[in-house]
């Protein structure tokens, strides 16, 4: 009978999750209030309140699982155990297969940074933790891409794409998602080409 239960809260919390994750990236987080959840979700208040306090909780938890979807298409493509610029270009073109999607609808850390503004609000720390993620995880890949400090170059890549995650609401996204996957591979190609040209001298030494 606990173990009954416990399915049954377990599964009140995912529908809740997946009922606020639909609304929320559809409609706006301040938008939506938590009577429409209840009944999209058709639980009742407090079985929402019983798994997360307030609605603020409810955003975080939303961002949270958006971020875990984001993680576990990099671990597939770093699983693949492709060199580190063809799990670069694999990740690009997830990103672009996501803004020619039909119900794309922008970033979602971008478009709930917007809405919360204020550094120190949990919804914001949130979505700075997974931007930090973000940055890193291809800052340590393009670590692997060359030889100069890659810092720059990840900075780059992560500007490249919240302009095609904004632009991709806003314009073609076939032609978006083009500057987009050209842009990364010129981050990549100087790269590869900057080491190619720091080795030039040691090898014309060699020959001379």
């Amino acid at each position: 009978m606990v173990h009954n239960t416990r399915g049954q809260v377990s599964e009140a919390r995912s529908r809740l999750l997946a009922t606020a994750t639909r609304i929320f990236y559809a409609e706006g987080l301040h938008s939506v209030g938590i009577d429409r959840i209840v009944a999209e979700a058709k639980v009742t208040r407090a079985t929402l309140y019983r798994h997360f306090p307030s609605k603020e909780d409810l955003v975080v938890a939303y961002l949270q699982s958006v971020s875990e979807m984001e993680r576990e298409g990099f671990d597939e493509v770093l699983a693949g155990d492709l060199p580190a610029a063809e799990a670069l270009r694999a990740i690009a073109r997830s990103i672009a297969d996501s803004i020619r999607s039909a119900h794309f609808r922008g970033c979602a850390f971008l478009n709930a940074v917007a809405e919360y503004a204020d550094p120190a609000h949990p919804v914001h720390q949130a979505v700075l933790a997974h931007r930090e993620w973000f940055l890193r995880t291809v800052t340590d890949l393009l670590a692997q891409v060359g030889e100069t400090p890659p810092e720059l170059a990840g900075r780059h890549f992560v500007m490249l794409r919240d302009g095609a995650m904004a632009s991709g609401c806003l314009s073609d996204p076939a032609e978006v998602c083009d500057t987009f996957l050209q842009g990364v591979d010129g981050i990549l190609r100087f790269r590869l080409g900057s080491a190619a040209e720091k080795k030039l001298p040691a090898a014309r030494a060699t020959a001379g």
